[in-house]
């Protein structure tokens, strides 16, 4: 009798988590149980190792915070990648990243210089002081500007000289305080 009553003091002082199954305790008070429809897979594939309790059947599977709040926001799993090559397999050295010998320019001055985004897409919906306006080519900041040049190799550093370049007076930076 006194094990029995030390049982169930035992089992009223136990947090509900630790106490009884959160499907068990869904059935028998007929509450729907919705966390069992957000929680995340387990960290080793789809079997989970199922904990036990003190005193009760298996509990829920564990999950770190990381799994629990990647459910909610999927992006924190993706680490930020800009495809730079350090070492090329060939010939061991640096190589520039594609995309931004593709849409930007280096200036000699050190400025980079790029389209504003969207100057090609749907202009047939856009109005035309809104076509002007995307058709301008804007200046990088200095961040911008040296994240660009981190990306590039010392072959897009150096000065070019075109015939009829439309951008030889921006160039040299002038009546500028270094």
């Amino acid at each position: 009798m006194a094990a029995a009553l030390a049982r169930r003091l035992s089992g009223l002082l136990r947090p509900l988590s630790t106490s009884a199954p959160a499907s068990v305790w869904a059935r028998t008070h007929h509450i729907w149980n919705v966390s069992s429809c957000i929680q995340p897979q387990p960290l080793h594939g789809g079997h989970a190792a199922l904990v036990r309790a003190p005193f009760g059947g298996p509990v829920a599977p564990r999950y770190n915070i990381l799994q629990r709040v990647s459910a909610l926001a999927p992006s924190l799993n993706q680490q930020p990648s800009r495809s730079l090559t350090y070492y090329s397999v060939k010939k061991g050295k640096r190589k520039s990243v594609k995309a931004v010998t593709f849409r930007f320019m280096r200036l000699h001055c050190g400025l980079w210089i790029r389209r504003k985004a969207g100057y090609k897409k749907k202009l047939w919906k856009k109005l035309p002081a809104r076509r002007k306006r995307l058709r301008e080519i804007v200046f990088c900041n200095k961040t911008q500007s040296k994240l660009l040049d981190k990306m590039t190799t010392s072959f897009w550093k150096r000065r070019n000289w075109y015939v009829d370049d439309p951008y030889l007076k921006y160039h040299d930076r002038v009546n500028l305080k270094p």
